[in-house]
């Protein structure tokens, strides 16, 4: 069998599917490429055995089809470093070798059978569809992974949470903490649906789709979920459970109302944490008028910092804290030039809004507060 391919196509693909290749597998074949050649396209697939990842290339050039796999580690260190150019493929399957020639020289590797390779999981007949542009399911997976759990005991908040409800489609992380809420208001369906996909495929989705990559369509059933996008597909198991109700936790009115410069914020909050302790990183807001004071203390270490900025504030004044790298994942989450803070006391959960919210969309972080010892 031999066959013509890009180079620079086959090494970006390549490396894109390598993401999804465990460093120790269960299977030896599961350190391998899969290439199928059918009718002059060629699919490659990679798996951990829990997710599969296919994309196809179109040849220059094939004598016919076949299917053999290639280990990850060589293939790709040799094919990396090429300009682009032509690379032809001839696989002796009796010697077991494929012998890959080039402009200036030629390599060989050995094949292995691709028939060891574990079959995908297959979504039944009777799975829930969801179609959704590629722009918004990157947006929105982007938002959402930093929020996600490690927890062994719940290992439903591990992943992110996709709701389909009569009223919207609704993407949700959670870690007990902090809570990402999005709402894509244009896809709803009368009946009801949810899956909760893993982080580990949520985040090889989000790395792999195009912000003018056209759809993307979710086929899913009880346990697994069939991911096609413009560059290929992702086949995965879902996480079996019931998440939590997530909207319960979420305040109904925080009456006292914050406006600051999202960057400004940021920027003092990074400044500050260094200075808070190690253990509880405690930063404490207090608010008044027009203004907003940063303070953070390591009594341990004698350090001490305060920073204050101007903002727009309606509501009594307050003294809350938060958790400081949390606080700083959830504004460097955001692309909007300011933020809304919503509170209601000390001691309940403070809402972050975008100033300004995404056509057709509603965001929605939480943060829970920290207790402050004066």
């Amino acid at each position: 069998m031999r066959f013509t391919v890009s180079s620079t196509a086959l090494s970006s693909k390549l490396s894109a599917l390598s993401r999804v290749i465990n460093s120790k597998n269960s299977l030896p074949i599961l350190a391998d490429f899969v290439f199928e050649i059918n009718d002059n396209v060629l699919t490659l697939t990679a798996s951990d055995s829990e997710n599969v990842m296919k994309t196809t290339l179109t040849l220059t050039e094939s004598d016919g089809p076949g299917r053999f796999a290639i280990g990850n580690r060589d293939l790709l260190e040799a094919v990396k470093g090429f300009s682009e150019q032509p690379l032809t493929f001839d696989i002796n399957e009796e010697k077991g070798l494929v012998r890959i020639s080039y402009q200036n020289g030629l390599f060989s590797l050995p094949v292995d059978n691709a028939d060891e390779f574990p079959q995908a999981q297959t979504v039944g007949d009777n799975a829930t569809v969801i179609q959704l542009p590629s722009n918004i399911m990157a947006d929105n997976l982007g938002r959402s992974l930093f929020a996600t759990a490690q927890d062994e005991l719940r290992p439903v908040m591990n992943g992110v949470y996709f709701d389909l409800t009569p009223d919207c489609l609704a993407i949700v992380a959670s870690d007990g903490h902090k809570l990402v809420r999005n709402k894509v208001l244009n896809i709803r369906s009368e009946q009801p649906a949810s899956f909760i996909l893993p982080k580990k495929p949520a985040t090889l989705l989000r790395n792999m789709l195009q912000k003018e990559g056209g759809d993307v369509i979710v086929r899913f059933d009880e346990r697994n979920a069939e991911i096609t996008y413009d560059e290929g597909v992702i086949i995965c198991r879902l996480i079996e459970g019931r998440y939590p109700n997530y909207n319960s936790v979420i305040p109904l009115s925080n009456p006292n109302q914050l406006t600051v410069d999202r960057l400004t914020l940021l920027s003092a909050l990074r400044r500050v944490q260094p200075f808070a302790n190690d253990s509880s990183n405690l930063i404490r807001f207090n608010v008044e008028g027009a203004t907003l004071k940063l303070d953070a203390e390591d009594f341990d270490f004698s350090k001490t910092a305060t920073e204050q900025m101007t903002c727009d504030y309606n509501g009594t004044p307050m003294r809350i804290g938060f958790k400081g790298s949390s606080f700083i994942e959830i504004l460097s989450n955001f692309d909007c030039s300011e933020v809304v803070i919503q509170l209601a006391d000390p001691s309940r959960a403070g809402l972050v809004l975008p100033s300004e919210q995404p056509e057709n969309q509603d965001v929605l972080m939480l943060m829970m507060p920290m207790l402050i010892n004066d």
